[in-house]
């Protein structure tokens, strides 16, 4: 038993067709390089990104699926958020405004002359 050799473990291996699948790579057919494939993750796309990052190292398909799903929807989430406290900002501001204006007005036409109201002294 000890003169086996050691068992390889699987690897993932990209197909000619572009699929990525495990196997060992010493049972497949030798394939020519076409070359080294340079790929920056920062200058891909942005619906992209999340795909090779996930498949990169080796997550799968939920990852990607969720990437693709729910970054746009993130997205949205957060912009409709941002659109509310502005809103909602904004009727603050106005409202703070009108209260201000109504002081202002109301006390400005209560002010005494300067006499306290009394007859005598």
């Amino acid at each position: 038993m000890e003169q086996l050799p050691a068992r390889r473990p699987m690897t993932v291996v990209q197909l000619p067709d572009g699929q990525h699948v495990y196997a060992d790579p010493t049972a497949l057919p030798v394939q020519q390089p076409a070359g080294p494939q340079v790929v920056h993750i920062h200058q891909a796309p942005p619906d992209r990104t999340v795909q090779r990052v996930a498949l990169g190292s080796g997550v799968g398909a939920g990852a990607v699926a969720a990437g693709v799903y729910f970054g746009p929807l993130l997205v949205g989430v957060l912009t409709a958020i941002a659109a509310n406290l502005a809103m909602l900002a904004f009727i603050v501001l106005v409202l703070g405004w009108a209260v201000v204006t109504v002081v202002r007005s109301v006390t400005a036409s209560t002010r005494s002359t300067g006499r306290t109201g009394r007859k005598g002294r």
